[in-house]
């Protein structure tokens, strides 16, 4: 009787996967005769045939995985995806279309220019949902924990290569995007070496690190800021995601024991100077090189605004930006809001190196976090927090 209920079950559940994937690969096609329509058929048979090889490659992906369909291993199939799951092939669905425009131009039009990157967009909000779905649900799951590593990875390796593409970011980036190829890799290397692989201490910054630079690559995907700030930005969030993987590589391959003592206390002693130095000297720092800025170009700068209000509602943005910063008020928040200004004002100046370094330390204070001596930063326990637990 067990054994024809768990059958039942797999049925069910490998019934239901085969009418998403089909219900995925209609939505292609329907998708590629609307570009066709509005854009241009040429462009619209080159996306379909890549946005359908990477929903081929994602289907795989999750077909494989349809055994993990559980809350632990010992736990019984559950018999059907789930909420959380199903936004989660959503979301690598919707990353699929964005791969669909790799080495095309930019789509034409005042609508359609907006398109890859809206595409990304609701891809990287339906990646704050779908654990939330799950949890509350009570339907969290073995594969949902896979199947989001593997969108993740996918989309952000998608959407580099796309920006490179668009010219938006540097050639270094894509670094960025094999990287989680290149670690899991080497870790399946380690293996068939027979070499050990240790485990990972959990650690938020990685989430919350990999969201930021989901965000940046939806707006760099959008007409809204080009070369050279994006370029800087571009590089400003590698630089601390590839230092992370580095590290991370350095305790699964043994090079660094996280378990012993004295490594565990170097951490907290790290993480210790960061809070208590780094990262209030961050703020100071941006608050001097935001007047530095601000000195050079004038008040107000923004002619291209065209109207008074607009003059008074950016200065008044970098004052209040500049005050938050300084006095550690939803730092992070503050740090995005500050990130547009700025994008803004480099649209009618040019970047001096100055500017670069404004704008990689307010990237960087966006993904440390503000630090000791901090007035309020409930926007770090947002960020942080796994929404629905």
């Amino acid at each position: 009787m067990q054994n024809d209920n768990s059958y039942s079950m797999k049925a069910s559940l490998a019934a239901e996967f085969g009418r998403l994937v089909w219900w995925g690969a209609g939505a292609l096609v329907v998708g590629a005769g609307l570009l066709g329509l509005f854009w241009q058929w040429p462009g619209a048979g080159q996306w379909v045939l890549q946005g359908g090889l990477l929903w081929g490659f994602i289907c795989y992906q999750t077909g494989r995985r349809l055994h993990l369909n559980r809350p632990e291993h010992a736990a019984p199939l559950y018999a059907e995806l789930g909420w959380g799951n199903r936004f989660t092939i959503l979301r690598s669905w919707l990353i699929a279309a964005v791969g669909g425009f790799l080495f095309q131009s930019w789509p034409e039009g005042p609508l359609l220019v907006w398109l890859p990157g809206t595409l990304y967009f609701g891809a990287a909000v339906l990646d704050r949902i779908d654990g939330y779905v799950a949890r509350r649900t009570r339907h969290s799951s073995l594969l949902g924990n896979e199947l989001d590593m593997v969108s993740d990875a996918l989309g952000l390796a998608v959407a580099s290569l796309l920006a490179f593409g668009y010219g938006q970011v540097h050639f270094s980036y894509l670094l960025f995007g094999v990287a989680y190829y290149l670690f899991h890799g080497g870790l399946i290397w380690r293996k068939r070496q027979g070499l050990p692989v240790y485990p990972l201490p959990p650690a938020l910054h990685r989430r919350a690190w990999a969201g930021f630079q989901m965000g940046f690559l939806a707006v760099v995907l959008w007409p809204l800021f080009s070369p050279p700030v994006t370029t800087v930005a571009g590089i400003a969030f590698m630089f601390p995601a590839l230092v992370g993987f580095a590290i991370d590589w350095l305790i699964v391959s043994g090079r660094i024991d996280r378990q012993s003592e004295p490594v565990d206390r170097f951490f907290r002693r790290l993480t210790s100077i960061s809070q208590s130095v780094l990262q209030p000297v961050l703020r100071l720092g941006i608050v001097v090189m935001l007047g530095a800025m601000l000195e050079r170009s004038g008040w107000p700068t923004l002619s291209g605004l065209g109207s008074d209000w607009q003059n008074v509602f950016w200065s008044g943005g970098l004052l209040v930006a500049a005050l938050f910063i300084l006095l550690g008020i939803a730092g992070r928040v503050v740090c995005l809001l500050l990130i547009g200004l700025l994008g803004r004002h480099s649209i009618e100046h040019s970047l001096l190196s100055i500017d670069y370094a404004l704008f990689s330390s307010v990237i960087w204070l966006m993904l440390l976090g503000t630090g000791r001596f901090s007035l309020w930063q409930e926007d770090d326990h947002w960020i942080n927090r796994y929404d629905g637990a």
